[in-house]
């Protein structure tokens, strides 16, 4: 199949597999676009929101209509990294075997990843960067696709372990999940307390989607699109001569050549699923928020006044 018509056929699938996650999953089309987009683009995203708007579900949904294998572990400060990757222990012939601990599946959900202690943290991260995991000094191949989706609850402060800026530079989007509208919360009350259970199909498997990832590389970029992307990271930084008067006011820190790398993969991504041969501007914009929210850091100023990275990012384009 040539590249054109996989990226035609792609454009089809996607809008079955819309229709079918729309089943479960009601409103939050931005969120599933964007989980969507990251795995098709083989990153890892981190979903922000308030407890009950269906972060798990919405996993579980997403990974079911892949035909991908999901795995969620729930971080807690007394979680370990064996907990995670497993370990090895004396089998009746008094030799060391491995046993694989959750991290050996295709979707991961890191569920309150900053209720877990650095330590922990970090023995995911391991995973989500080399797609594989080094245990006594053996080092085990993760499957492929491999997909970390980490969620973090906003409100509740007391007893966590906010991951730091080099940790979150690991995650390709952030995506925030909002309160439904009164008509979707109204949807969501009716079919989840009926009888009625919605059955979601798989529209793919794991080497098609490794398949999705490849050609998604493949996908061809001009030149000005890459430098809109470069320029508008050089704008998140204060000390660039790119930095507008809002940057150097609100900002600490900008975000570094990674986004820049990470807004160019997903503008491919967003236009073959909008049925384009080659990113322009326009897909660089509409995948810039949820790429570069969490790599800017806002200063006090910023806070005191109640300026929003989302403001501050929209600004530049």
């Amino acid at each position: 199949m040539s590249e054109v018509a996989a990226v035609d056929n792609l454009v089809k699938k996607y809008a079955q597999l819309q229709q079918e996650i729309g089943k479960v999953i009601i409103g939050q089309n931005e969120a599933v676009n964007f989980t969507l987009l990251s795995i098709f683009c083989g990153g890892h995203s981190l979903l922000i929101g308030v407890p009950g708007l269906a972060k798990t579900l919405l996993v579980n949904t997403i990974s079911s209509s892949l035909g991908l294998n999901f795995n969620r572990i729930q971080f807690t400060p007394d979680l370990m990294p064996s907990d995670i990757l497993g370990s090895e222990i004396l089998d009746e012939t008094r030799k060391f075997k491995f046993i694989k601990g959750p991290i050996f599946s295709n979707i991961i959900l890191a569920d309150e990843i900053n209720r877990t202690p650095p330590k922990t943290q970090a023995a995911l991260l391991e995973a989500m960067q080399e797609r594989s995991v080094t245990i006594a000094g053996k080092q085990y191949k993760l499957d492929l696709p491999f997909f970390v989706l980490a969620t973090q609850n906003p409100i509740e402060q007391e007893g966590t372990y906010p991951l730091p800026e080099a940790q979150l530079d690991r995650f390709m989007f952030s995506i925030n999940l909002d309160y439904p509208t009164f008509e979707e919360e109204v949807q969501v009350v009716k079919s989840t307390t009926s009888t009625i259970e919605q059955k979601v199909n798989a529209l793919f498997n794991a080497s098609e989607i490794v398949e999705i990832q490849k050609l998604i590389r493949k996908i061809p970029v001009a030149d000005n699109v890459v430098e809109y992307a470069v320029s508008l990271v050089g704008k998140t930084r204060p000390n660039s001569d790119l930095a507008t008067d809002l940057v150097k006011s609100y900002i600490d820190w900008g975000a570094g050549p990674r986004a820049s790398q990470n807004l160019i993969l997903a503008a491919k991504a967003h236009a073959a699923v909008n049925g384009k041969y080659s990113p322009d501007i326009e897909d660089v914009q509409a995948i810039a928020v949820p790429i570069l929210s969490h790599r800017v850091v806002k200063n006090y100023k910023a806070e005191a006044e109640g300026i929003t990275i989302k403001e501050i990012i929209t600004s530049l384009f």
